[in-house]
């Protein structure tokens, strides 16, 4: 009971975190669109994409090792203090070398007028030496690395509004951005004595780590070839009017995913725990139950994106952003897909040190991402881009669920998911339907969305309800004897 009830609010701390992640760029969207316009949005998205290589560099893949290793001897604070200490030694020397590849890269590759840009993103780059959220994500004290976040986000969100006024503050933009990453990984530095303490590192168990590290780092790599390389790619190829209408539909699509993201962060730890406890059957258990939810939401998302995007772009960024409806319908498929990986990947493949497993599937990801978008971003630019990662991520998710097609009931899985596809299908014709007949205003949009949320939850709830969903009767009998 103890152990379901720290999932529920460690799922609720990290959501909490994440809606309000995504609502706060969502609100300044508009704003920062409009004011820098879609060039200016770009020239950010090309940047902040270089700079986030250096860092993922400088990270090694310790996020998902570091947590994992961290919660399996969580029970033991001696052995917590040697594994921090050493995964640390690691990542301190790979964040110094690559801010030093970074610096050479700025001198060596970016002429007099970028040069600046690369410069203020430098800061982005030196976060690296300080990132130590996957302790406390292994401790499970996601209380704190919310905390902390929300308040940076917070500060970065106001500074935006503050300080930008004109299209030639996108350095201002780039600053705040670069800063708010670096006093983040900064801030949970104060509280780290609490938690553990610094243990002399040992060479021979620093080299133990390098191979599970470097295993988790070709994933990791492989998935930024589709989500940050095609937007270098369309920079180069194409322009960066192009990048800034691709920045904006994939900020969209993909911010919501971050609470789908949040459910796998908070069950990584957890169900590490279980498979360290020979608990293999809870595991599979809890990984069944939490993908109808997950699945429940991200056909919400995906059918909603695409039903209302028409309506939403020329009204939320204004007419030059039009074009990012056609965008965000594209990419609105990948949801789903990206939901059912998130799933495999992050509550079977990870906890289990199915690593390789992870590693084919995205690096085959990549490899599919990479040669559409070579053959498509020069003439079509950012629509080029968006199939590129439409084909990536159905391949990541269908290689993935072939490597666990033996582990895991994923016949079961998507099965108890096809109802709430129908539910989906029909909000989106309906609500699709509507929008073409209105006219492109607020009061079109907020109907299409009313009815469409109608449509999904009360289709949801009947089908639950008639099907004795046990989730659903806990809420019932909590709200029953709340009375």
């Amino acid at each position: 009971m103890k152990s379901s009830s720290s999932i529920r609010k460690n799922v609720i701390y990290q959501v909490s975190a994440d809606v309000l992640s995504m609502i706060l760029p969502l609100i300044a969207s508009p704003y920062i669109s409009r004011v820098i316009g879609a060039e200016g949005l770009g020239t950010y998205s090309f940047y902040y994409s270089v700079a986030y290589y250096f860092t993922l560099i400088a990270a090694l893949g310790i996020k998902n090792h570091g947590s994992r290793t961290i919660a399996k001897c969580k029970n033991d604070h001696q052995r917590i203090n040697i594994s921090f200490s050493n995964l640390y030694a690691i990542q301190l020397i790979s964040s110094l070398i690559c801010i030093a590849f970074y610096i050479l890269f700025i001198l060596s590759q970016c002429d007099y007028s970028s040069r600046f840009y690369a410069v203020i993103m430098l800061f982005q780059v030196i976060s690296s030496l300080f990132d130590i959220s996957w302790l406390y994500i292994g401790l499970e004290e996601f209380r704190l690395t919310v905390t902390v976040g929300l308040t940076v986000k917070l500060v970065s969100f106001i500074a935006l509004f503050i300080c930008i006024k004109s299209r030639e503050d996108i350095w201002i933009y780039l600053l705040i951005m670069s800063l708010s990453v670096l006093f983040n990984q900064i801030a949970l530095w104060i509280p780290l004595k609490k938690y553990v303490s610094f243990a002399k590192p040992s060479i021979s168990i620093m080299a133990s780590h390098i191979k599970p590290l470097f295993i988790l780092f070709l994933p990791t790599i492989a998935v930024s070839l589709y989500k940050y390389m095609d937007k270098i790619m369309i920079g180069v190829m194409s322009s960066k009017t192009q990048l800034g209408f691709y920045e904006n539909a994939e900020k969209v699509t993909t911010l919501p995913l971050t609470i789908i993201a949040s459910f796998g962060t908070v069950m990584i730890p957890r169900i590490s725990n279980m498979i360290a406890s020979s608990e293999n059957d809870k595991a599979i258990k809890y990984t069944k139950l939490s993908s109808k939810y997950i699945m429940w939401l991200s056909y919400a998302l995906s059918f909603g994106f695409a039903a209302t995007a028409q309506t939403f772009a020329p009204i939320y960024w204004g007419n030059e952003f039009k074009i990012c409806g056609s965008l965000i319908i594209l990419l609105s498929i990948t949801i789903p897909f990206i939901s059912f990986a998130n799933i495999i990947r992050t509550q079977y493949l990870i906890p289990n040190e199915r690593d390789l497993d992870f590693v084919v599937s995205v690096s085959l990801g990549a490899v599919v991402n990479l040669a559409i978008n070579y053959f498509l971003i020069p003439q079509s630019g950012a629509a080029g881009a968006a199939i590129a990662t439409i084909a990536a991520e159905i391949t990541v998710c269908l290689i993935q669920c072939i490597s666990s097609r033996k582990q895991l009931p994923l016949g079961a899985m998507v099965r108890q998911s096809f109802p709430f596809l129908a539910f989906g299908a029909a909000m989106f014709v309906i609500v699709f339907t509507l929008g073409v007949k209105m006219s492109t205003s607020i009061t079109a949009l907020g109907i299409q969305v009313i009815i469409g949320v109608g449509i999904y939850c009360t289709l949801s709830l009947l089908y639950l309800y008639t099907t004795n969903d046990p989730i659903l009767k806990a809420c019932f009998s909590t709200l029953t004897r709340n009375r």
